[in-house]
């Protein structure tokens, strides 16, 4: 079953008692194996990635709770669980209700998880990286949570802010909680430092996109931006492109995991492809060519570095 479905039965309180939870989005993951395990005055053993061990799993499933509530065992791994160990643990749930197993799968193997083993009640969950408007609604349940008061467009900001990456924006609403009033995106953006790197992303774009990005670029100086690091940041983007161009002409579709090393969100892998292959190989050469040579003449003394960073840029919506 996908998150939609899992959390109908959280609505109904139709849940069962035993769960594996895998898929792409580890922030999910996460998130509804706290939610689902989230029992007051529970006995709760938790073994991560390395530290599974089968016996001490089973025993705890197997013994009255020392509080006398319910036994609680969380497992969290990017290695799988033996067939037999998993299906063992799961029957110690099946014979009392009491116990809850939640089994959360940070691997690759998706589809060794897509079915319960037979006759069992357990509900596999696959998650995947949540869209926009997933996101979105995900931080605001987190900020009320936190009695944050802050609306959906203050949230879309501070989504951006992080490249649309829930479980960064998510750690950013504690801070929050210094103002006793609504949360503006001008608060946010005192606040949430550090993660220029959206607004870097934004300001880059619009560089590609050939708009006028001086406005920008003097905000971004004003509030402490180092320019080489801007230039750094531009070049390591363009590279980032590049990467994308070459693997789609190679295999025809993007793949962010063998491009990037980390899964992303499709909305943003499908930008940065379309991106990508509007750029002509000899283009990008070109670009590399001027921002090195750019940053080599930041690095020397007594220069304006403004007016170098300015120049590049200008220059490189040129060579668009």
């Amino acid at each position: 079953m996908y998150k939609s479905e899992l959390d109908k039965h959280i609505q109904n309180g139709s849940l069962s008692n035993s769960f594996i939870l895998y898929g792409e989005s580890s922030f999910l993951i996460d998130r509804y194996t706290q939610m689902l395990t989230n029992v007051p005055d529970a006995s709760v053993a938790k073994f991560y990635h390395d530290e599974y061990n089968f016996a001490s799993a089973k025993a705890h499933l197997s013994q009255a709770s020392l509080f006398g509530g319910q036994n609680v065992l969380i497992i969290k791994s990017e290695k799988k669980v033996p067939k037999k160990e998993l299906e063992t643990l799961i029957e110690y749930c099946e014979k009392n209700k009491e116990n809850i197993f939640v089994y959360a799968y940070y691997g690759d193997d998706h589809k060794t998880y897509a079915k319960a083993p037979a006759k069992t009640k357990t509900m596999c969950v696959r998650f995947f990286h949540p869209n926009q408007g997933e996101a979105t609604f995900i931080l605001s349940q987190v900020a009320r949570e936190k009695n944050v008061n802050v609306d959906n467009r203050s949230l879309t900001h501070l989504l951006s802010i992080h490249n649309w990456d829930v479980a960064l924006a998510c750690n950013e609403i504690e801070k929050l909680k210094i103002y006793d009033r609504a949360i503006t995106t001008k608060d946010i953006d005192n606040l949430v430092f550090g993660l220029a790197e959206v607004n870097i992303e934004s300001f880059i774009n619009k560089i590609l996109n050939k708009k006028d990005f001086k406005t920008d670029l003097e905000s971004m100086l004003e509030h402490g931006e180092d320019e080489i690091r801007l230039l750094t940041a531009i070049t390591s983007y363009m590279t980032q492109l590049y990467m994308f161009h070459i693997y789609i002409r190679i295999n025809g579709a993007p793949n962010a995991l063998e491009i990037l090393g980390y899964p992303a969100p499709k909305f943003v892998v499908d930008a940065k492809a379309a991106m990508s292959i509007k750029i002509k190989p000899q283009t990008y050469y070109k670009l590399h060519e001027l921002l090195l040579e750019s940053e080599l003449k930041m690095k020397s003394s007594h220069v304006d570095k403004g007016a170098i960073l300015l120049s590049t840029l200008i220059r490189v919506q040129q060579l668009l």
